[in-house]
């Protein structure tokens, strides 16, 4: 069982206010909604109030042993702490009511309760409230508005730290971003220039062994005339055979077969 409620923290709701039965009476108004607020009255008790700021304020006080006997009516197993988790949660939903229970000789409602569950079909937690009058209903207005405004405020400076902060790393998330856009546009860029030198490499290569495969025109005229060279020289040698053989000398006996005719002295025929 807990000892204390010291770090208990302040519950703020609204409860649609209802009859608790459909009044037969003319003067029975539609009621307002309601504002709640339960808080640790001091370390051994809970106080809860309620009101429209108008007509009725309500007040109940449950202590430790109280709250205790609420858990075994209610049903509700497990330990301490589940039962007041399970309490917290159930004023904490929308499902909370303040139900009045008319008078018609007290001209209104002189007992109300607060009524409220964590979800429908789950065991029902029911305060019994008591109506303050003045100046204890004004006391209770005003402590119940006080403590909303700090509450608020408590919350709005903490959704602003948040937010400041959330803002800052968003702001961090944005700068990482264009850095990381920035290094991811300059590595393409020189990726780009290395797809192009390669390219370009492959290219030349491409074309020295395409014109290792071709005759270099130089080559043939240098083996032109390398051929006429060795033509040249080759020609005397074959121009002095044949001047050899063309002053080679005749036999004799050839030599007259050739001539055909024998000359005779002119002046010997004459004497003869």
């Amino acid at each position: 069982m807990a000892t204390n409620f010291e770090d208990f923290e302040a519950i703020f709701g609204e409860a649609k206010a209802e009859w608790e039965t459909t009044p037969s009476n003319p003067e029975c108004l539609p009621l307002n909604p309601f504002l709640f607020r339960v808080f640790a009255a001091d370390p051994s008790q809970l106080r809860f109030h309620a009101t429209d700021f108008g007509s009725y304020t309500w007040e109940a006080t449950r202590s430790l042993h109280q709250l205790e006997d609420m858990r075994d009516s209610t049903g509700i197993g497990g330990s301490w702490l589940d039962f007041m988790n399970y309490v917290i949660s159930s004023l904490r939903s929308k499902d909370v009511k303040l139900v009045l229970e008319w008078r018609s000789n007290s001209n209104g409602a002189k007992f109300a309760k607060l009524v409220a569950r964590k979800s429908k079909g789950l065991p029902l937690i029911s305060i019994s409230l008591s109506k303050l009058s003045n100046p204890a209903a004004s006391e209770a207005m005003a402590s119940l508005s006080l403590e909303l405004f700090k509450a608020y405020t408590v919350l709005h400076d903490s959704f602003i730290r948040v937010g400041s902060n959330t803002y800052s790393e968003q702001e961090r998330c944005c700068q990482l971003s264009r850095v990381i856009s920035a290094e991811k546009e300059k590595s393409q860029a020189i990726k780009r220039k290395l797809d192009a030198a390669m390219h370009s490499e492959s290219q030349r290569s491409q074309k020295t062994s395409d014109m290792g495969n071709i005759a270099s025109p130089f080559d043939s005229d240098t083996s032109s005339v390398t051929a006429a060279v060795n033509s040249s020289e080759k020609q005397p040698a074959a121009d002095g055979q044949s001047t050899k053989v063309t002053s080679r000398a005749v036999p004799a006996y050839r030599r007259a077969k050739v001539r055909g005719a024998v000359l005779h002295d002119t002046e010997d025929e004459e004497g003869s």
